[in-house]
């Protein structure tokens, strides 16, 4: 566990998707207006998640598919893959969800030395069209948790079988194929750093 500023950051490793969004809940729902915020870094296992807004597809094959409280549609998580858990206290630093997601889409973008971009009305982060990073989240009493997944290093098939997103036909990228030789942790450590700039300017 590190402490930067305000923020502190926790380096989770590989994690099971399931107990992790449990701590999530579990640690907003508890939290108090003196809580720090905190970030964690870790990998998921192999997932697909589906967001509160869409119903559960029937997948064959042996990746569970869950469904979950974020905003979104359905991505999938896997090793390979920075997460960036932000649980933030959005009330408390005055930052409205619409400025919240831009800020982690910039850090991304940041990250990739302006290399990414948006598109309008599909959240996350895209390169030539190749959806790199995606991002959902859930705001309760002003608080925010889930956040952010960046493909750096890891095998893209399992993206093939849904349409990630929610877009049919999406393409999905990585750091590692624009030839970035971070590794997921690396990545995280250096998103978080970018994001926790931004929230602290």
């Amino acid at each position: 566990m590190i402490l930067l500023e305000h923020i502190v950051v926790k380096r989770l490793g590989r994690a099971e998707y399931l107990p992790t969004w449990q701590a999530m809940r579990d640690f907003t729902l508890r939290r108090t207006d003196p809580t720090p915020d905190e970030f964690w870094l870790l990998e998921h296992p192999p997932v697909y998640t589906v967001g509160q807004g869409c119903s559960l597809p029937q997948l064959s094959g042996a990746i569970p598919v869950l469904k979950t409280d974020r905003g979104g549609d359905i991505t999938y998580h896997g090793p390979g893959q920075a997460v960036l858990y932000t649980l933030v206290d959005l009330a408390r630093r005055s930052l409205k969800v619409k400025r919240f997601v831009w800020l982690l889409e910039q850090s991304v973008i940041d990250l990739l030395g302006g290399r990414g971009e948006r598109k309008p009305g599909a959240p996350g982060v895209y390169v030539d069209g190749a959806k790199i990073a995606a991002l959902g989240i859930r705001v309760v009493r002003g608080r925010s948790y889930h956040g952010l997944a960046l493909n750096v290093d890891m095998d893209l098939s399992p993206f093939a079988a849904i349409d990630p997103c929610g877009y049919p036909g999406l393409r999905v990228t990585q750091m590692k194929d624009l030839g970035f030789t971070d590794s997921p942790e690396t990545a995280a450590a250096r998103l978080s750093h970018i994001l926790l700039e931004k929230l602290d300017a």
